[in-house]
């Protein structure tokens, strides 16, 4: 009795052990499943890849871009076709802070490098036809990373096989389509670059507008209420992909076909809307920071935003204290050595001059919002141009001429009341044409003080002369 008593124990022992591991393992594979992010049937895609001046701007823009859809509440995977060479830290950041997936991928080699009318810095742009290849879903909008999502945009995924829009009226443009991935297509466009398809600029535009000759022909896309998918090609609305140019004919949208759904910045490299010296330039770009500082946020450049602001306020008050002068070097009089020791300090302070309003320009970080990067700027150029006018003895009024009259172009293109955009560019072709004058009399009146300074011999007087009283730093 004692024997089966004693094995019973062991038995509800043993059964009570293998129920308890039963549960930890249903419960870790519970806590495992939530911790996978859950899989869309369809997804939002863009690309990254590596090799041009503006990686890191690109970098910036494309997480601006996919916290915009976050902030959506998009019902699709986000994804990022990202080429082997991008760094690891930016991966990381893409997947663990902005949720994205991303894929890795070999670069496709462009057979049209060698064009004459080939752009540099759409070697890679072929890597957006691995979209093709994400077979995992149903529907893919493959997007550029200069787009700005004003809405939700999910009805899209109910389009056909292939769908874009006609930006240009006769071309379509591939910075948003909609696509449905097949390896077959994949495997035949791969086959086209091979083969050498006629691609007129050598990059991924070019190359889809070919492979996708008739779809100005087909009919427009409207999005079913029961959310059917449709099978064929078609037209996007314009809604669906506004250019920004239409935005600045009437500084106002009026877009009456499709959803105003989303921005596109297409055109000049150097005025894409995350540069902070593209607004008040083109306004649109102060939107674009908009939603990156209720997104991504400014963290990653304020480090460098309080250095120089330290640098340069401790500039102004060196200059300011010291006031100090050029070195009083001594030579033996002589008509030639004159000449050229004058001719010589001329170009010394124009281009200190010329220094202190450039060189600004290029030490701002080029991500930065506007409204932080503007004032950087400003202090930046006066700290430079308070050594000029201490160490040259220039006026200080004609000196800052350019900077008074950069500070007022920018209020001239912020002014909000504009009726149109051909009124505002009128009023700033005037405003430019008033200040050139000014421009033109304070460089020659910092010539003449130069001059008057020079024949004075405040710089370098002659062996056995004594040398000016240091307070003499005012010409008039």
């Amino acid at each position: 009795m004692a024997y089966r008593e004693k094995l019973k124990n062991a038995s509800g022992f043993w059964f009570l052990r293998v129920l308890f591991l039963f549960y930890a393992f249903v419960a870790a594979t519970t806590t495992a499943q939530q911790r996978q992010p859950q899989r869309h049937k369809n997804a939002y895609a863009t690309m990254m890849y590596m090799g041009t001046p503006r990686d890191y701007e690109f970098y910036v823009a494309t997480r601006v871009m996919i916290r915009s859809l976050v902030r959506l509440h998009v019902d699709a995977d986000i994804v990022v076709i990202a080429s082997l060479d991008v760094p690891l830290r930016w991966v990381q950041a893409l997947e663990q802070e902005d949720g994205a997936k991303v894929v890795r991928v070999e670069n496709l080699n462009n057979p049209y490098k060698d064009q004459a009318n080939f752009d540099r810095r759409f070697k890679l742009t072929l890597n957006k036809l691995y979209a093709w290849n994400l077979v995992d879903y149903d529907r893919v909008v493959m997007l550029d990373s200069d787009n700005l999502f004003l809405e939700k945009t999910d009805e899209l995924f109910q389009c056909g096989q292939f769908c874009a829009v006609f930006i240009n009226p006769c071309i379509f443009h591939t910075g948003l389509f909609v696509l449905q991935p097949s390896e077959t297509v994949f495997k035949d466009m791969i086959h086209e670059l091979e083969t050498g398809r006629e691609n007129p600029d050598g990059a991924d535009q070019g190359f889809i507008a070919s492979y996708f000759p008739d779809l100005l022909d087909k009919p427009m896309f409207h999005p079913s209420l029961n959310g059917t998918k449709l099978d064929g090609h078609y037209r996007l609305p314009l809604g669906y992909q506004m250019d920004a140019s239409y935005y600045y004919l009437r500084l106002r949208w009026s877009v009456p076909c499709g959803p105003n759904s989303v921005i596109t910045f297409p055109g000049a490299p150097w005025l894409k809307p995350w540069y902070w010296w593209s607004w008040p330039v083109l306004p649109l770009g102060i939107e674009w920071h908009k939603h990156r500082l209720q997104t991504l946020g400014y963290s990653a450049e304020m480090t460098m935003v309080i250095i120089q602001a330290v640098i340069y306020l401790g500039m102004i008050a060196v200059t300011r204290l010291a006031k100090p002068n050029m070195p009083k070097l001594c030579y033996r009089r002589s008509d030639k050595s004159i000449s050229i020791i004058q001719t010589g300090l001329k170009l010394v302070a124009v281009w200190s001059i010329l220094a202190s309003y450039i060189m600004p320009f290029f030490l701002v970080p080029s991500t930065l919002h506007p409204l932080l990067a503007w004032p950087l700027y400003f202090l930046g150029s006066f700290a430079l141009s308070t050594i000029a006018i201490n160490s040259f003895f220039l006026p200080i009024l004609p000196v800052l001429a350019p900077w008074l009259l950069i500070f007022g172009s920018l209020l001239v293109m912020a002014y909000p009341w504009y009726s149109n955009g051909v009124v505002r560019a009128l009023a700033v072709f005037f405003y430019a044409f008033c200040s050139a004058p000014i421009v033109w009399v304070s460089l020659t009146k910092v010539m003449s003080c130069l001059q008057v300074s020079l024949e004075r011999e405040i710089f370098f007087p002659r062996l056995g002369e004594s040398s000016p009283p240091s307070g003499f730093n005012k010409l008039y």
